[in-house]
């Protein structure tokens, strides 16, 4: 992407970015008109964890090597309250709990909008269509809400791209789609 944005940050400098400004997005529609709902709502930390497979070695005359991959990268959200509101928790719950569709839970339509990257109209994203939701749980304390903790291992080929984000609705533009 010579000449992109993608790669700048779009806030002041010298000023930290704010945690909310990486949203994962969870596709409550089709791959081909996908509805994007916000995941983890209510959720108070969240981090992506990125395995890169990495493997040093010593050859036998005292060199190191090292060797990475492309990462695998996981997020956990917890806890994740049902909400009849929530539109990414309720498809969850359905293909899990209701369903328990194991094969549907592995192709999940993930989007990572990164808002601080980029321009502000034009946030970077990216696009995992084949991405793992795994809830882990369902319950909670007496007195309490039903919690239901969700894991996220993002898979399928990764599209890059932006979106736009208005008046809470997502839309995603891969890169070198037709504008």
């Amino acid at each position: 992407m010579a000449g992109s944005t993608a790669n700048t940050f779009n806030t002041p400098a010298d000023q930290t970015i704010a945690r909310e400004q990486l949203v994962c997005y969870l596709n409550t529609a089709t791959y081909a008109s996908p509805t994007w709902a916000a995941l983890g709502k209510r959720v108070e930390d969240s981090t992506m964890d990125f395995d890169w497979g990495d493997e040093t070695k010593q050859d036998i005359l005292g060199n190191v090597h090292t060797t990475m991959k492309k990462p695998v990268i996981t997020q956990s959200f917890d806890p994740c309250n049902l909400d009849s509101a929530d539109s990414a928790i309720a498809k969850v719950w359905q293909t899990a709990v209701h369903d328990q569709d194991p094969q549907k839970l592995c192709n999940m339509d993930i989007l990572v909008v990164h808002l601080y990257a980029g321009t502000s109209s034009a946030p970077f994203a990216e696009r995992y269509p084949a991405s793992m939701v795994k809830p882990t749980g369902l319950g909670g304390e007496g007195g309490g809400s039903i919690e239901m903790p969700i894991d996220v291992t993002y898979g399928g080929k990764r599209e890059t791209g932006t979106a736009a984000v208005a008046d809470g609705a997502v839309t995603f533009t891969r890169d070198g789609a037709a504008s």
